[in-house]
Protein backbone atom coordinates (compact mmCIF):
# COMPACT_ATOMS: atom_id res chain seq x y z
CA UNK A 1 0.00 0.00 0.00
CA UNK A 2 1.46 3.59 -0.71
CA UNK A 3 -0.40 6.64 0.57
CA UNK A 4 0.82 10.26 -0.66
CA UNK A 5 -0.96 13.83 -1.43
CA UNK A 6 -2.05 15.27 -4.75
CA UNK A 7 -2.68 19.55 -4.83
CA UNK A 8 -5.45 19.96 -7.47
CA UNK A 9 -4.09 23.10 -9.02
CA UNK A 10 -6.61 25.04 -11.79
CA UNK A 11 -3.52 26.09 -14.08
CA UNK A 12 -2.95 22.06 -14.56
CA UNK A 13 -6.37 21.32 -14.62
CA UNK A 14 -6.58 24.21 -17.79
CA UNK A 15 -3.23 22.34 -19.24
CA UNK A 16 -4.66 18.92 -18.62
CA UNK A 17 -7.95 19.49 -20.34
CA UNK A 18 -6.04 21.53 -23.04
CA UNK A 19 -3.67 18.61 -23.50
CA UNK A 20 -6.69 15.77 -24.10
CA UNK A 21 -8.53 18.56 -26.84
CA UNK A 22 -11.11 19.40 -24.08
CA UNK A 23 -12.42 22.84 -24.30
CA UNK A 24 -15.10 22.69 -21.64
CA UNK A 25 -14.96 26.32 -19.99
CA UNK A 26 -15.66 24.74 -16.63
CA UNK A 27 -12.23 23.74 -16.56
CA UNK A 28 -10.78 26.84 -17.04
CA UNK A 29 -13.38 29.63 -16.25
CA UNK A 30 -14.42 30.17 -12.55
CA UNK A 31 -17.03 32.30 -13.64
CA UNK A 32 -18.36 28.93 -16.03
CA UNK A 33 -17.79 26.66 -12.84
CA UNK A 34 -19.79 28.85 -10.39
CA UNK A 35 -22.53 29.49 -12.85
CA UNK A 36 -22.70 25.03 -12.38
CA UNK A 37 -22.75 25.55 -8.38
CA UNK A 38 -18.83 24.63 -8.05
CA UNK A 39 -16.56 26.40 -5.83
CA UNK A 40 -13.66 26.78 -8.12
CA UNK A 41 -12.59 24.92 -11.84
CA UNK A 42 -13.39 21.44 -12.17
CA UNK A 43 -11.28 18.67 -13.61
CA UNK A 44 -11.74 16.18 -16.27
CA UNK A 45 -12.68 13.00 -15.54
CA UNK A 46 -9.06 11.71 -15.91
CA UNK A 47 -7.17 14.23 -14.31
CA UNK A 48 -6.80 11.83 -11.28
CA UNK A 49 -3.66 10.48 -13.51
CA UNK A 50 -1.88 13.46 -13.09
CA UNK A 51 -1.34 12.61 -9.44
CA UNK A 52 1.59 10.02 -10.20
CA UNK A 53 3.71 13.27 -11.01
CA UNK A 54 3.63 13.19 -6.79
CA UNK A 55 3.79 9.63 -6.45
CA UNK A 56 7.08 9.02 -4.77
CA UNK A 57 7.31 5.80 -6.52
CA UNK A 58 6.65 6.83 -9.43
CA UNK A 59 8.32 6.28 -13.00
CA UNK A 60 6.68 9.28 -14.15
CA UNK A 61 9.23 11.09 -11.82
CA UNK A 62 13.17 11.93 -12.85
CA UNK A 63 14.87 10.11 -9.46
CA UNK A 64 13.22 6.86 -10.53
CA UNK A 65 14.01 4.37 -13.40
CA UNK A 66 11.32 4.65 -16.58
CA UNK A 67 9.72 2.01 -17.28
CA UNK A 68 6.27 -0.09 -17.01
CA UNK A 69 3.40 0.40 -14.62
CA UNK A 70 4.37 2.85 -12.28
CA UNK A 71 3.37 0.47 -9.68
CA UNK A 72 6.81 -0.18 -7.79
CA UNK A 73 9.93 -0.09 -8.50
CA UNK A 74 11.05 -2.78 -9.77
CA UNK A 75 12.40 -3.57 -13.60
CA UNK A 76 10.03 -3.65 -15.95
CA UNK A 77 11.49 -6.55 -17.71
CA UNK A 78 9.73 -9.13 -14.51
CA UNK A 79 11.23 -11.73 -12.83
CA UNK A 80 13.37 -14.22 -14.84
CA UNK A 81 10.69 -16.12 -17.29
CA UNK A 82 8.78 -13.47 -17.05
CA UNK A 83 7.24 -11.09 -19.72
CA UNK A 84 6.80 -7.06 -19.05
CA UNK A 85 4.49 -5.88 -16.40
CA UNK A 86 1.84 -4.42 -18.81
CA UNK A 87 -1.01 -1.75 -18.05
CA UNK A 88 -3.89 -4.06 -19.46
CA UNK A 89 -7.57 -2.24 -17.99
CA UNK A 90 -8.35 0.88 -16.25
CA UNK A 91 -11.62 1.76 -14.63
CA UNK A 92 -12.99 4.96 -12.67
CA UNK A 93 -16.09 5.34 -10.46
CA UNK A 94 -16.60 8.87 -9.99
CA UNK A 95 -18.29 9.97 -6.43
CA UNK A 96 -17.68 13.90 -6.59
CA UNK A 97 -16.64 16.06 -8.68
CA UNK A 98 -12.77 17.48 -8.13
CA UNK A 99 -12.15 21.29 -7.63
CA UNK A 100 -9.34 23.31 -8.18
CA UNK A 101 -8.25 23.67 -4.18
CA UNK A 102 -8.61 20.14 -3.28
CA UNK A 103 -5.42 18.05 -1.88
CA UNK A 104 -6.14 14.61 -3.07
CA UNK A 105 -4.83 11.92 -0.52
CA UNK A 106 -4.14 9.24 -2.83
CA UNK A 107 -4.10 5.94 -1.25
CA UNK A 108 -3.17 2.80 -3.44
CA UNK A 109 -4.69 -0.91 -2.29
CA UNK A 110 -4.05 -4.43 -3.23
CA UNK A 111 -7.19 -6.11 -4.79
CA UNK A 112 -6.78 -9.37 -6.04
CA UNK A 113 -4.45 -11.52 -7.84
CA UNK A 114 -5.55 -14.59 -10.23
CA UNK A 115 -3.79 -16.36 -12.98
CA UNK A 116 -5.25 -17.72 -16.36
CA UNK A 117 -3.45 -20.01 -19.11
CA UNK A 118 -2.22 -17.57 -22.11
CA UNK A 119 -3.69 -18.95 -25.44
CA UNK A 120 0.02 -19.48 -26.64
CA UNK A 121 1.10 -21.49 -23.63
CA UNK A 122 2.69 -19.26 -20.88
CA UNK A 123 0.56 -18.16 -17.24
CA UNK A 124 -0.95 -14.49 -18.04
CA UNK A 125 -0.38 -13.24 -13.53
CA UNK A 126 -3.11 -10.38 -13.61
CA UNK A 127 -3.09 -7.62 -10.27
CA UNK A 128 -5.62 -5.21 -9.56
CA UNK A 129 -5.23 -2.13 -7.82
CA UNK A 130 -7.38 0.07 -6.00
CA UNK A 131 -6.84 3.67 -5.81
CA UNK A 132 -8.93 5.56 -3.50
CA UNK A 133 -8.67 9.81 -4.15
CA UNK A 134 -9.70 11.71 -0.91
CA UNK A 135 -10.01 14.98 -0.75
CA UNK A 136 -8.61 17.37 2.53
CA UNK A 137 -12.36 17.00 4.10
CA UNK A 138 -11.76 12.38 3.70
CA UNK A 139 -14.58 12.72 1.08
CA UNK A 140 -13.67 10.20 -1.50
CA UNK A 141 -14.28 11.85 -5.31
CA UNK A 142 -12.46 8.50 -7.44
CA UNK A 143 -11.94 5.34 -6.98
CA UNK A 144 -9.69 3.65 -10.14
CA UNK A 145 -9.02 0.38 -11.11
CA UNK A 146 -6.02 -0.58 -12.71
CA UNK A 147 -5.38 -4.48 -13.69
CA UNK A 148 -1.90 -5.11 -14.41
CA UNK A 149 -0.80 -8.30 -16.18
CA UNK A 150 2.30 -9.97 -16.43
CA UNK A 151 3.45 -13.06 -18.96
CA UNK A 152 5.10 -16.10 -18.16
CA UNK A 153 7.42 -16.58 -21.11
CA UNK A 154 8.19 -20.08 -22.42
CA UNK A 155 11.34 -21.33 -24.38
CA UNK A 156 10.69 -21.97 -27.78
CA UNK A 157 10.95 -26.21 -26.83
CA UNK A 158 8.55 -25.50 -24.00
CA UNK A 159 5.69 -24.02 -26.82
CA UNK A 160 4.79 -27.11 -28.14
CA UNK A 161 4.82 -25.44 -31.74
CA UNK A 162 6.47 -27.15 -34.67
Amino acid sequence: MSEYQFPVEASHVMMFARSIGDDNAAYYDIGVAQEMGYEDVIAAPTFVQCGAHFDPNSKLRPDNAIGDSGFDKADSSGSEGEGPRMHAEQHYEYHQTITAGDILTVKRLPAKTYVKNGKRGGILRFEEYITEYRNQNDLLKVTARAVIVTPTLLKEDERGED
